[in-house]
């Protein structure tokens, strides 16, 4: 597979793609990793570390299309192979592009992949890293431009079925799943759906989500939609404002696991239509590139089914794009026609569901691509 994976400054792409090709080559399968960043460092030594955004439009183009060649070149007859790039900048110079399409086009890829992490952890990384004022309002703008024109090369390159969002992952990264879409490409994808904010004080029913989202990641390419939530900063900003603080803590994740970030009130709330704006796109594009969603309903204390309204949303949504959509029902209480009349099967337990996947051939016995 030849991929090009972009993201926005502060992604930190690079170590989480060497990743990838240190978990591929524990398992027999060779990528090839091109950094153009630091590729571009390599054709201007006169340029210091952190520096080369700052550049004339005009060189870094210069250096990027040196870069591109280099690549081009060296990964011919490769069968893996990843360029680490981005597709737009938002910098000094404002908006721009990052790539050019004729060496993109003559590279020929596969895949197009755009990787996400929280936003209050790429701002850290971002700061750490560079010298820079952007704030967290930037960098969802930036994030959502990084996404459309990903997407759009990927259309412009005739391969939209082959574009992927994925998130790093805000507790356990995602290394596997990137590596599965690099080299074990044959295998399903699926959308794990089950509810988020309403159960974040149930510890019995987290568990009971947690075991189902762990089976569906262990046999197929799952985009978890719990890799990226910044609606628990938000409502941690909303709380912080009652009580009149300042700054809110938040995990540093996969930037300095154990760790906590301190992040300013005012800028969180800044960004509260965009955090929900983004939950409701990215959500919906991670439904679309899946072959299937599979929902798990469980039952809350009392009885109730535990089904909130993003739930039903992504499970029509995945019906309207003709993707194959599967419910877990949990409660005693039967589902209704709105859930039975657009599901392809409906299923009492997780367990249940394997098996039946397993019995359609979705899931493959044995060492399940080398995993």
């Amino acid at each position: 597979m030849r991929a090009i994976v972009t993201g926005q400054v502060g992604v930190d792409k690079k170590s989480y793609l060497q990743g990838v090709v240190d978990f591929a080559g524990e398992r027999g399968e060779d990528i090839s990793l091109y950094n153009v960043g630091e590729m571009m460092y390599g054709e201007a030594p006169d340029i210091n570390a952190g520096q080369i955004l700052n550049l004339p439009l005009a060189r870094l183009r210069s250096l990027r299309r040196a870069a591109m060649k280099d690549i081009i070149r060296d990964a011919e007859g490769k069968e893996n192979v990843i360029i680490n790039t981005h597709a737009t900048f938002r910098w000094r110079h404002g908006l721009f592009a990052a790539f050019d399409f004729d060496q993109i086009k003559e590279f020929k890829p596969d895949t197009l992949i755009c990787l996400l992490d929280n936003i209050e952890v790429v701002h850290a990384r971002l700061h750490q890293d560079y010298t820079s004022d952007a704030t967290l309002k930037d960098l969802m703008v930036w994030r959502e431009e990084e996404i459309m024109a990903t997407e759009l090369l990927a259309q412009a390159l005739n391969i939209p079925n082959r574009f992927y969002v994925l998130s790093r992952g805000r507790h356990e990264d995602t290394t596997e799943t990137c590596y599965r879409l690099i080299c074990k490409s044959q295998m399903k994808t699926v959308y794990p759906s089950f509810p988020m904010t309403h159960v974040e004080k149930l510890p019995d029913v987290k568990a009971v989500i947690n075991d189902f989202r762990a089976k569906l990641a262990e046999v197929f390419i799952a985009f978890d939609p719990g890799d990226v939530d910044e609606k628990l900063l938000l409502d941690a900003a909303l709380d912080a404002v009652k009580e009149g603080e300042d700054f809110i803590q938040a995990e540093a994740g996969t930037f300095r696991p154990g760790e906590m970030l301190s992040v300013p009130v005012r800028q969180v709330l800044d960004i509260a239509k965009d955090v929900d704006g983004q939950i409701y796109t990215r959500d919906f594009q991670m439904v679309r590139q899946s072959d299937m969603i599979v929902s798990l309903v469980p039952e809350l204390p009392g009885g109730s089914p535990g089904l909130s309204s993003g739930v039903e949303r992504e499970l029509q949504h995945a019906f309207d794009h003709s993707r194959e959509v599967y419910v877990v029902w949990h409660p005693q209480k039967n589902p209704s026609p709105f859930i039975t009349e657009t599901a392809t099967k409906v299923f009492r337990t997780t367990e249940e569901a394997m098996k039946h996947f397993e019995e359609k051939g979705y899931i493959v016995q044995g060492n399940l691509f080398g995993h």
